[in-house]
This record gives C-alpha cells, sequence and structure tokens, in this order.
C-alpha cells in the first residue's frame, strides 16, 4: 500500500460528536486508552490523525485528513481548512469540553529537514510514524502523536509533516471532563 500524503493545501480539520466508521480510514499507528471516567482511541492515518474520546453518554471524534476523504456530515461540530493559525471550542452534551489549536507552517528546506530529523530520531513514548519518500523527496513524512493523560483530562499534541510542500502541521487539543 503506497503511505505517501496528499497536499497540505487539501487538508480539513473535523470534530464530531460520534465516531466514525474504521473503514473510512487508513490506520497507520494505533493506541488505545482507558483512565478512570474516560477511554480513548488515537490512530496515526495516511493523512493526519484521528482521535475518538468516550466519556460516559459522550463522544468526540477529532480527524485531521484531506478534504477529499469521504467523511460523515451528521453530528459534525467543527469543519474547517487546515489553513493558518486557529482556536476552536466546544462543549458537548453530559458537560464534556473540547479545545483545539492548529497551525500549518511552511519553513525553508534547512528547517524541514531539521524538524525531520529530530522528530524521526530513536524511541518515543508517542505514537510515531514514518511515511514512504515520495518521487520527489529523499525524506518521507512524519507524523508524531504524543499523548498527556491526566485524571479528568487527554492533551493531544500532533505534529504531521509534509515533505512536497515544505510543511508542517501541528495540533493541540484538550479533551476536559466536568468536574
Amino acid at each position: 500500500m503506497i503511505s505517501v500524503r496528499p497536499k497540505v493545501a487539501e487538508l480539513a480539520f473535523h470534530l464530531f460528536s460520534r465516531p466514525i466508521h474504521p473503514e473510512l480510514i487508513v490506520v497507520q499507528q494505533s493506541r488505545k486508552i482507558e483512565r478512570g471516567q474516560y477511554s480513548a482511541k488515537v490512530d496515526i492515518t495516511n493523512c493526519g490523525h484521528v482521535v475518538t474520546f468516550n466519556a460516559g453518554k459522550s463522544t468526540l471524534c477529532e480527524v485531521a485528513t484531506s478534504a477529499s476523504q469521504p467523511l460523515p456530515t451528521r453530528r459534525c461540530l467543527i469543519h474547517q481548512s487546515l489553513k493558518g493559525s486557529r482556536t476552536e471550542e466546544a462543549t458537548c452534551q453530559g458537560g464534556l469540553e473540547y479545545r483545539t489549536h492548529f497551525q500549518l507552517e511552511t519553513v525553508g528546506a534547512e528547517m524541514f529537514w531539521m524538524v525531520g530529523q529530530q522528530l524521526g530520531k530513536g524511541p518515543t513514548e508517542g505514537l510515531l510514524h514514518r511515511f514512504d519518500a515520495s518521487v520527489r523527496m529523499a525524506l518521507g513524512a512524519i507524523s508524531y502523536v504524543n499523548i498527556e493523560t491526566r485524571h479528568h483530562s487527554m492533551l493531544i499534541q500532533a505534529i504531521h509533516t509534509f515533505p512536497d510542500d515544505y510543511a508542517i502541521v501541528k495540533v493541540e487539543s484538550i479533551f476536559t471532563l466536568p468536574t
């Protein structure tokens, strides 16, 4: 299976108040989390990531993917192009709170190579996936997702590189249970 990234201009960010069907995404790496009153599944996909957070009867599903990816339209709370820098918030059924900040940054070749070298170094506590190199670039894309859990919250920090565009997508999201 080819695992080369789409163009960075084709990326979109979604938040659903429901899980998405697993057959809609191609998962490269995955981790399940069980902590106190919540559980989560974090996936690195061929285009970005999917985080499905469950607490009681509430579910939030964050999806960073290609805009051409077929996704449901029902119960979509946030739908934005992944361009520039943006902060979004949502409060769901049962008081579950969500806040994210994402940004797309285009950098010079030297900076891009340095970030790629740092992300791809050695073992990591988070999820890391190295994609195949494209025809144009010797370095393949890298996705890294750091997961920090607390008793009433979970923080996700994701970095996705796009070598053909010298672009880096950074996403930081926090899911917080009501107190």
